[in-house]
């Protein structure tokens, strides 16, 4: 499965560079409503391969209290935040992502640092757990959002870099920002899902008499222990 979504991406990929070099000859703008649409797809399948979040998100949400529409909220951050990294880093920061280029476009120092921060949002979630009953902060969603956004989509960078060689920036933030919704898609369904399963797992401890307090106490530990996990596992690639 994922030897075929790597497949699609490759084809999608190559479709978007001829777009790019036909679009800077001929000025066509329905080579951009055309890209615009592959780009959904293509964010939408990219997502789908490992990275971007997923399991942070997922870790995050199966241990707050976070309901359907907060969750989503917090997977559409994170998908902006993902993708607009690599945005500003190919207009502005190219010399991030120069020595790594070639091995998929990541930006090291971005990811570091993303990967510590989140270590660290983990072991508060943790601790906290451990140590008190729960009163989650609002804001520790977004934190996680936009930590875990820090590392760049490398297939966004690769698409603006090419425009911006090709002299249409115009389609390259166009393209980045129909990936976007695509990435936002998958992200929002993995969030949802994760909502949905938390919920489904204190309904069914509730009705054997499970004291939920206590419960929750544990799945916000084991969402701050999975984080640190995810993160640390990150780090040592």
């Amino acid at each position: 499965m994922m030897d075929l979504l790597v497949a699609w991406q490759r084809w999608i990929y190559d479709g978007v560079r001829g777009m790019l070099l036909e679009f800077s000859q001929s000025g066509d703008v329905w080579l951009l409503a055309s890209m615009a649409a592959t780009g959904v797809l293509f964010g939408a399948i990219h997502a789908l391969t490992p990275g971007h979040g997923k399991t942070i998100l997922a870790s995050y949400l199966a241990g707050s209290r976070s309901g359907f529409m907060r969750a989503l909220s917090v997977s559409t951050l994170l998908a902006a935040t993902h993708v607009l990294t690599a945005v500003l880093i190919a207009f502005f920061a190219a010399h991030l992502m120069e020595r790594s280029f070639v091995g998929g476009g990541r930006a090291p120092a971005l990811e570091t640092l993303s990967r510590v921060l989140l270590a660290g949002i983990g072991a508060w979630l943790l601790f906290r757990a451990l140590k008190a009953p729960s009163h989650r902060d609002h804001g520790e969603g977004f934190g996680v959002a936009l930590t875990a956004g820090l590392v760049p989509c490398p297939l966004t960078l690769f698409v603006v870099v090419a425009a911006l060689s090709r002299g249409v920036p115009l389609a390259g933030l166009m393209f980045a920002a129909s990936m976007l919704a695509g990435i936002a898609l998958t992200l929002g369904l993995v969030a949802v899902l994760a909502v949905a399963g938390r919920r489904a797992f204190l309904s069914v401890a509730e009705r054997r008499g499970t004291a939920i307090t206590g419960l929750s106490r544990g799945l916000d530990a084991l969402a701050g222990f999975l984080i640190i996990l995810f993160a640390g596992l990150d780090l040592l690639r």
